[in-house]
């Protein structure tokens, strides 16, 4: 692998592994959403063709929490879909011989055993708030199965847990739960508020991964030879919503009341993988969540600072 396409590489994750790529000596390849509709068939394959990257990762994907997959359930399915339908047989026309595809573990059934292993994906109903999304991304990872399968191209995918760390969105809606919960806080220790509410029971239980473990998997999975079709990417450790917003007060140095709100919706009452696969093939997560979450903090105060804060 000498030159790879990073698609989503102004994201939180396309950032981290164009850090990676760049510590590991490697040409990158990227282009902007001004430069390339990834949407676009006709763009995609002529994007691939002229270029000729000898490895695509997809990091590129529409994303959001449960309000925005619940508001938006179209866009989510048509975007997700068209991205990776256009960037894998778009590799496979260019002769492109490695494609590395991004999922997430919400493919995974709303009720699966803990923790989840690959083996049980599409063996019960997903979770209804973001089934758009999961169903784009269960697509996007059984086309390079099957491509794999039909054409003996190295196509593969990983399916990271909840991710976070530097370069994360911090829409006061559309954002994942740890940004949220960050400037949730940050601006409730700025205005000297007496309490924040997080949504739900605070019990549903969530396992995070920092986008740097997660790109150093991804280079590791694609140095493999024989790698798994789709392999889970987590810590195998997971904690409660209660707990995280109680962890995430103490990084911003809030010190007011955390209050629930069960009349709001809890999602998945427990979201785990089963990291046994990737393990056995050498790779652990090196990030511990403290370290992590304060840095996180860190970027969003200097993106505040900046004026680049994704707000």
């Amino acid at each position: 692998m000498q030159k790879v396409f990073i698609s989503g590489h102004r994201g939180m994750v396309g950032s981290a592994l164009v850090r990676r790529a760049t510590a590991l000596n490697l040409e990158t390849l990227a282009a902007t959403r001004s430069e390339l509709d990834l949407t676009s068939q006709a763009e995609v394959f002529d994007f691939l063709k002229r270029n000729q990257p000898d490895t695509v990762i997809i990091a590129a994907a529409k994303v959001g929490g449960i309000h925005a997959n619940s508001t938006y359930p179209a866009d989510f399915i048509y975007e997700n879909l068209a991205i990776a339908a256009n960037l894998i047989e778009g590799s496979r026309q260019a002769g492109i011989p490695r494609v590395l595809f991004l999922g997430s573990s919400c493919i995974y059934p709303k009720m699966a055993p803990q923790p989840m292993p690959e083996s049980c994906l599409l063996t019960s109903p997903l979770e209804p708030t973001n089934e758009a999304y999961a169903i784009a991304k269960i697509a996007g990872l059984k086309m390079c199965q099957h491509y794999r399968a039909q054409h003996g191209l190295l196509y593969h995918s990983a399916m990271p847990t909840n991710l976070y760390g530097p370069g994360d969105n911090y829409h006061a809606e559309n954002s994942h739960v740890i940004p949220a919960l960050i400037r949730r806080f940050h601006e409730a220790k700025i205005a000297d508020a007496p309490s924040v509410t997080i949504w739900g029971t605070g019990t549903p239980c969530r396992e995070f991964l920092h986008t740097d473990d997660l790109a150093a998997a991804c280079f590791h999975l694609l140095s493999l030879t024989n790698p798994p079709d789709w392999v889970n990417v987590g810590t195998g450790s997971d904690l409660t919503i209660l707990d995280l917003a109680k962890l995430v007060a103490k990084t911003v140095d809030y010190s007011g009341k955390i209050l629930t709100d069960p009349s709001k919706p809890d999602g998945t009452p427990k979201k785990l993988l089963d990291i046994s696969l990737i393990e056995s093939t050498g790779w652990h997560p090196q990030i511990p969540f403290e370290s992590g979450l304060a840095g996180a903090y860190q970027d969003f105060l200097g993106s505040l600072e900046s004026g680049n804060a994704r707000l």
